[in-house]
């Protein structure tokens, strides 16, 4: 069994996981980069990872599950808290902000990450791509850039997400928070897939 708390820093800045084995240096070669309405990540960035997964669901039972933002805690365990910060449905400016407790790392100590996610662009039911910084005692991450896609395929729908994150702290240590990134978002996509099957049987 992983240990949850051991990869609670990976939270996308945009969520949650447990540390997976994947290697710092496993980010899949892809020939371009995601995007949403014509914007991807940080292409600079040192810190940067790219997944995806099959989920046997609706495409709306994926969709609405993971831009429900205030029903993460329920089926994402490391999200601890989360406010929106605005009404309505997510839209471009869509502010949320949630927390999430980190443990101890060689470059950082516990402690409870506050982030403030800013949706920049959405197209229902296709993308959604949100940045943010995430703070908390004695760590710092200057801005995440996180784009998620979701495309219906023959057996349900294909999610990708891909994320970058820069900062002085964490990238005094590129492999340790790229591996916790990693971690975080393989777990993150667990949890919906788990989640939003789970509701369709």
């Amino acid at each position: 069994m992983v240990n949850v708390r051991a990869a609670l820093i990976a939270l996308p800045i945009a969520a949650a996981g447990v540390l997976g084995t994947t290697p710092a240096d496993a980010t899949p070669a892809h020939p371009t980069a995601l995007t949403c309405q014509g914007q991807g990540v940080d292409p600079a960035a040192k810190v940067h990872y790219r997944t995806e997964t099959l989920i046997k669901a609706p495409l709306p039972v994926v969709w609405h599950l993971h831009t429900a933002v205030e029903g993460w805690p329920s089926w994402q365990e490391p999200v601890t808290g989360m406010k929106r910060l605005d009404p309505g449905p997510l839209r471009p400016g869509s502010r949320f902000r949630w927390t999430t407790p980190v443990p101890q790392t060689p470059v950082s100590p516990a402690t409870t990450l506050v982030i403030t996610s800013t949706v920049q662009q959405i197209r229902p039911y296709q993308c959604i791509r949100w940045t943010g910084p995430a703070i908390g005692t004695g760590l710092r991450i200057d801005r995440g850039v996180h784009v998620w896609t979701f495309t219906p395929v023959r057996d349900g729908v294909l999610v990708r997400t891909e994320e970058t994150q820069t900062g002085n702290q964490i990238e005094s240590n590129v492999p340790l928070a790229t591996t916790f990134l990693a971690g975080g978002l393989e777990a993150w996509l667990t949890n919906l897939k788990t989640t939003a099957e789970s509701r369709c049987h």
